[in-house]
């Protein structure tokens, strides 16, 4: 039996949207319990043969300082959840919340693994080849180091093992350019990080890759500071949202239109539902101890039923085992580095 604690407060929506994609989500997979996690009030009347109701008093809202979302709301659902997971009651987190506020709550409670200097987010874009690129990392940290990327490298290559089932991904390391002599030199660094690491056999390092490689699908892993990463996120739904939004619009104008719209209907929906940014919310955030998987802050049920899957099939495929595993062989290679 898998468990998962679930911080039921959290986003732009709270209980309204977590409460119907839980139970969604316990009826889908006869082999979980959620330990949900929220004020009393919000709870209230919710009811499931595998749901442990857990009371908090504290919200951490999506604009809340870090200070007072460390500091001073010490009962916050987010952190009760959290607590959850450190205290061996549940093997993943799934919230919504504040970004920056789940980053160093998790943090503080669970500590980063050995080896490990920061946590990174790692989420998935859809690419051309029908499948998606993680990216890391999507916001945790805004300037990093070449020891850093090295690490998200590490762990990505951890991750996407696990869940997609490849030993051996392939990570692109996102760069102005595919030449190794471009970039800047926390790039170049970087890159001979990886090339040492591909080396030793800690890595398949495929080499530097370009934004567009992102939608391509040229590596299976592409690594990049917080900065960059979350502007590559937001701009790969922004497009998703244009161009499902513009099919729409230009096969309505006319009877025409709405003649070949009937067509290509297959086409257009098979379209929408790949590029269905959706279908891939539920952010790891790989480093720490235990554990603990963003969900995007406007999530709807939809989206939120998959950030609880991906925590499902992270707690079922063993990633933390296997993150640490991955870590300690290139224990040496981080070591030199820092």
């Amino acid at each position: 039996m898998i468990t998962i604690a679930v911080d039921c407060m959290g986003g732009d929506h709270g209980p309204s949207v977590t409460l119907p994609a839980c139970t969604q989500f316990l009826d889908q997979h006869p082999d979980v319990q959620l330990i949900m996690v929220g004020k009393p009030d919000s709870l209230a009347g919710f009811s499931h043969a595998r749901a442990q109701l857990v009371c908090a008093s504290e919200i951490v809202t999506m604009d809340d300082p870090l200070e007072v979302a460390l500091r001073r709301k010490k009962d916050s659902s987010m952190r009760v959840a959290i607590t959850q997971v450190k205290d061996g009651k549940a093997q993943a987190v799934v919230s919504a919340g504040n970004t920056g506020a789940l980053m160093a709550i998790s943090r503080y409670v669970l500590k980063t693994l050995d080896g490990i200097d920061r946590p990174a987010i790692a989420g998935q874009i859809p690419n051309a080849k029908g499948q998606a690129t993680t990216v890391l990392d999507m916001g945790a940290n805004v300037d990093c180091q070449p020891v850093h990327l090295l690490q998200f490298a590490v762990m990505g290559s951890a991750l996407v093992s696990v869940l997609n089932g490849n030993d051996n991904p392939s990570v692109g390391l996102l760069n102005i350019g595919e030449e190794a002599i471009k970039g800047n030199e926390v790039i170049k660094k970087t890159g001979e990080l990886l090339r040492n690491a591909a080396k030793t056999g800690d890595l398949n390092f495929y080499g530097n890759v370009e934004g567009n490689d992102i939608f391509k699908g040229t590596a299976d892993i592409v690594v990049c500071d917080g900065f960059v990463g979350n502007v590559a996120l937001k701009a790969s739904e922004g497009l998703a949202s244009m161009i499902v939004n513009f099919l729409k619009n230009e096969f309505s104008r006319n009877i025409f239109t709405k003649m070949a719209a009937v067509a290509a209907y297959p086409v257009i929906n098979a379209l929408k539902t790949r590029m269905d940014h959706r279908r891939y919310n539920g952010g790891a955030l790989l480093g720490l101890r235990g554990l603990v998987f963003k969900s995007h802050g406007s999530a709807d049920v939809m989206a939120f039923g998959f950030a609880l899957t991906r925590a499902y099939d992270a707690a079922r495929n063993n990633l933390l085992e296997r993150v640490q595993v991955r870590i300690a062989h290139a224990a040496p290679l981080l070591a030199s580095n820092e």
